[in-house]
């Protein structure tokens, strides 16, 4: 899928299947939709969302999040629904190996760490940016990818975040960005 999925959040059902990434989504599952999804006809017991690990890779995370909880809830409640956790940064020590780390945190930590050792640091701006090894590496490989399962806990605040952000009440939307701007952690969805 490239872009966006549309906001299920305030389209109706006929816009959602109008949408070309709602409707290849659906038919990839093979377990309908809404009503009349049937998990036991689902063709897949891991749907693994795999984003960018910036901005809008969260925002598309957030999308496909908010459409599974609204469409297939079966699917985060029975534990099919994960999110792969993309490597931020790349180490590349002396010896030419490579440790990826998910975010500015792990940097710290890393580097706290590893303090009198010699290495390299590359930033990843998105997946785009890595080449098919270090892709396989960091994210394909299940012997060392980083997933997490998705909880309903964490669809429901998905949700909630794009009620807020992306519905239509203005003052709402402003009074979160006002409230949460500095703190947000969007690495837990």
């Amino acid at each position: 899928m490239r872009g966006k999925i549309l906001n299920v959040e305030k389209a109706t059902t006929k816009k959602m299947l109008d949408s070309e990434v709602p409707q290849t989504i659906v038919g990839s599952l093979g377990a309908g939709f809404g009503d009349s999804f049937n998990i036991e006809d689902c063709r897949y017991d891991k749907i693994i969302i795999f984003t960018d690990a910036d901005a809008d890779g969260y925002h598309i995370k957030s999308l496909l999040l908010t459409f599974f909880y609204r469409y297939m809830p079966d699917l985060i409640r029975k534990g099919y629904v994960y999110s792969a956790i993309p490597p931020l940064y790349r180490i590349i020590k002396s010896d030419n190996s490579s440790v990826y780390l998910a975010d500015d945190a792990a940097l710290r930590d890393y580097r706290q760490k590893h303090q009198n050792e010699k290495y390299t640091l590359n930033r990843f701006k998105g997946l785009g940016e890595m080449n098919p090894e270090q892709l396989r590496e960091a994210a394909m490989d299940p012997k060392t990818r980083t997933l997490k399962r998705i909880t309903i806990d964490d669809a429901e605040a998905a949700e909630e975040a794009l009620n807020i952000l992306m519905g239509s009440e203005v003052d709402k939307r402003r009074e979160f960005i006002d409230a949460n701007a500095f703190s947000v952690d969007l690495t837990s969805i």
